[in-house]
């Protein structure tokens, strides 16, 4: 198993299935969980974990950087983010995506936006640092009925590749190895993934940051990982 020993890692809508599975996974490598959510009841199973929650609406800015100034007043400094903030809705074909759907949808990347700003210089600074996100399928082949869903998705990736060459270009000109790494990972479908998302997101620490930054990995059911 992955040593996280000394790592902590803030896991962004910890409150799905998906986070309490990154929870366990994390915790019990050693890692600090930091959970964070809207709400404060659906953070307790969490928090029985070993988690330190944190409720808060991550599209505040403010109450993200507020959050970052409150975990550095305390000594602790992030090195890892898992970005799980998500949902679905879509259906109806392109005259079906309406203007709340979209909304609704844009909350994760504006979620995604605030954390990495918030967390760059903790991620950077830490020796190994790791963010990634989940994305899907849809990016690759984007459906009427899922446009505004895949439109959502591929901005986030889009951010997600920028975060990885700012990593890569702080480390370039202080002449001093990459620690830092921005990954994708898609899939079709997150239901009955949540393990081997946990699991592969934990294994991120066992492999250089140089051969993991920018890159995508697909999640699959059958059990296969695909970079």
């Amino acid at each position: 198993m992955t040593d996280l020993t000394g790592r902590t890692v803030l896991i962004a809508g910890a409150t799905s299935a998906s986070g309490l599975a990154a929870t366990r996974t994390l915790t019990a490598a050693g890692a600090r969980v930091v959970a964070t959510g809207r709400s404060a009841e659906k953070l307790a199973p969490l928090a029985a974990l070993g988690a330190d929650t944190e409720a808060l609406d991550l599209t505040d800015e403010h109450a993200v950087r507020a959050l970052v100034r409150r975990l550095h007043e305390r000594g602790v400094s992030v090195d890892g983010l898992l970005h799980l903030v998500g949902g679905w809705r879509g259906g109806g074909g392109l005259a079906g995506q309406t203007e709340e759907d979209y909304r609704a949808l844009d909350a994760s990347f504006t979620a995604l936006r605030h954390l990495s700003r918030a967390l760059d210089d903790d991620l950077r600074a830490s020796p190994a640092g790791r963010l990634a996100i989940v994305s899907s399928t849809a990016v690759a082949r984007p459906l009427a009925g899922g446009a505004n869903y895949a439109a959502v998705k591929a901005a986030s990736e889009a951010w997600t590749r920028a975060v990885a060459h700012g990593y890569a270009r702080s480390a370039r000109e202080a002449g001093a190895p990459l620690r830092a790494a921005a990954v994708i990972f898609r899939v079709q479908a997150l239901a009955g993934l949540e393990e081997r998302l946990a699991a592969a997101y934990a294994g991120l620490w066992d492999a250089e940051a140089a051969a993991l930054n920018d890159s995508t990995i697909e999640l699959r059911q059958e059990g296969r990982s695909t970079p």
